[in-house]
């Protein structure tokens, strides 16, 4: 299992930042991985909402289908896909700070079945492609 997490300090209060985090379909505005990006519905996030998000992984797109599985309107999202051999677990929180927010991301990678054999090598690759994503979000949420 790989994991991830980062703090970011952001100017845009706390309601703002959390609907465009929990709008999935904008991680294609802040990560590099991200290469297309669509919500398959309409309207604001909900619990079922899904994100069909095209992420390269190892020079290749892989399409994976985020659904939201929780939500607490305006603190925390969390994302859920499962794609043949990994399952990816996104919880974002956001609080108030001051007059901006703080937003904690934390993912989880979790390989599955043969690609277990392999999980050293996934957990260095997730922490370059999350570092990336991270600097990415800072910048969208300035």
């Amino acid at each position: 299992m790989a994991t991830y997490s980062t703090e970011i300090d952001s100017p845009r209060g706390q309601k703002d930042a959390f609907e465009y985090l929990a709008t999935f379909s904008n991680a294609l505005e802040w990560d590099p991985s991200v290469t297309e990006a669509e919500a398959m519905g309409s309207g604001p996030a909900q619990v079922g909402s899904v994100y069909r998000l095209g992420v390269r992984v190892a020079g290749r797109v892989v399409t994976f289908d985020y659904t939201v599985v929780a939500l607490e309107r305006p603190s925390r999202v969390v994302l859920e896909a499962r794609h043949g051999l990994m399952t990816s677990r996104d919880t974002i929180s956001v609080d108030a700070a001051g007059s901006g927010s703080r937003v904690r991301y934390d993912a989880v990678l979790e390989p599955r079945g043969v690609l277990r054999l392999a999980a050293p090598l996934v957990a260095k690759s997730f922490a370059k492609m999350a570092d990336r994503g991270a600097a990415g979000l800072r910048r969208a949420l300035a």
